[in-house]
């Protein structure tokens, strides 16, 4: 848990695209809050721009993105590049049906980290406290 008067890590998990499916993300989630975290979820089938703004206003220090429709080449970088023309610089992780042949090329894109199928959430919750800790 936070030490007293520490920021709480803010998180906002998003699924970009047509993707109706929410399990992986609520799990995820629910993980993220139990550790202590701040989680905003912008819903299902947002789009790259509405991440963007959710990610201004709300002040997050990490967007995750879950995929498992097979558009998250298409969709991550247009996420990033739009984190990116407001300044902004959290951690991204990258969740979900994801080819481990793709990871190589959403790392340069800029993400921080692709989670990939059967990840324990405990690890999630770890990175993320570590990378943290190290900016």
């Amino acid at each position: 848990m936070e030490a007293k008067g520490e920021r709480r890590i803010r998180v906002l998990l998003a699924k970009v695209g047509l993707d109706g499916h929410d399990r992986g993300i609520r799990t995820v989630a629910r993980y993220l809050a139990d550790a202590g975290m701040e989680v905003i979820f912008t819903g299902l089938r947002s789009t790259p721009e509405q991440v963007v703004e959710a990610a201004l206003q709300e002040d997050v220090q990490v967007v995750g993105l879950s995929f498992l429709a097979g558009d998250h080449m298409t969709l991550a970088p247009k996420v990033i590049e739009g984190l990116k023309r407001h300044g902004l610089a959290p951690v991204i992780v990258l969740g979900g049906v994801i080819p481990q042949g793709d990871v190589p090329a959403l790392e340069r894109t800029g993400a921080t980290r692709v989670f990939l199928p059967g990840t324990p959430p405990e690890q999630i919750v770890q990175f993320i406290r570590s990378t943290l800790q190290q900016n």
